[in-house]
């Protein structure tokens, strides 16, 4: 008679625990989105649509001063300071990947902190999707708010 109880009652080994040095990791990206979230906090939002790049003491976009179109990224400081701010809907007006940056970004203050408190690491919820489900999705949503940012900009419609 076999002794071993069945696999179903048998626990699971104990998660793996992150390292010092994969903790301090997390830790510094925590500390470093939350650096750029409270830079955008600082920033007072550009009733233009993008420039408020240009409180920090930064140039204005060259691509847009040279074509009169804005670039891939025109308006993500801008979105950054209104979703701070917690203005979600001027957020996503002024430049959607600004906004879905900015959601990331204190995603991942949370998740960089709670890897660094607990050791747990993320990466097995991370492989559960398959890199093609946040890729193309992704890189289609930089085009669709590129092609917004374009059309607000070109109907004189920029701006908040």
């Amino acid at each position: 008679m076999d002794s071993a109880p069945p696999v179903i009652y048998t626990r699971a080994d104990a998660p793996h625990r992150q390292a010092a040095l994969g903790r301090l990791i997390a830790l510094a990206i925590a500390l470093a989105c939350l650096g750029v979230l409270l830079t955008a906090a600082s920033l007072p939002p550009s009733h233009a649509g993008f420039g408020s790049h240009q409180a920090l003491g930064l140039r204005g976009c060259a691509f847009l001063e040279r074509t009169g179109l804005p670039c891939p990224s025109c308006g993500m400081t801008t979105s950054f300071t209104w979703f701070v701010r917690g203005n979600l809907a001027a957020s996503l007006y002024v430049q959607p990947m600004g906004t879905l940056l900015a959601a990331l970004c204190c995603c991942t203050v949370w998740v960089g902190l709670y890897v660094a408190i607990t050791g747990r690491p993320v990466y097995r919820l991370i492989q559960q999707v398959p890199g093609q489900l946040i890729l193309i999705p992704a890189l289609g949503w930089a085009l669709i708010a590129w092609a917004w940012k374009i059309y607000i900009h070109l109907s004189g419609h920029d701006g908040w």
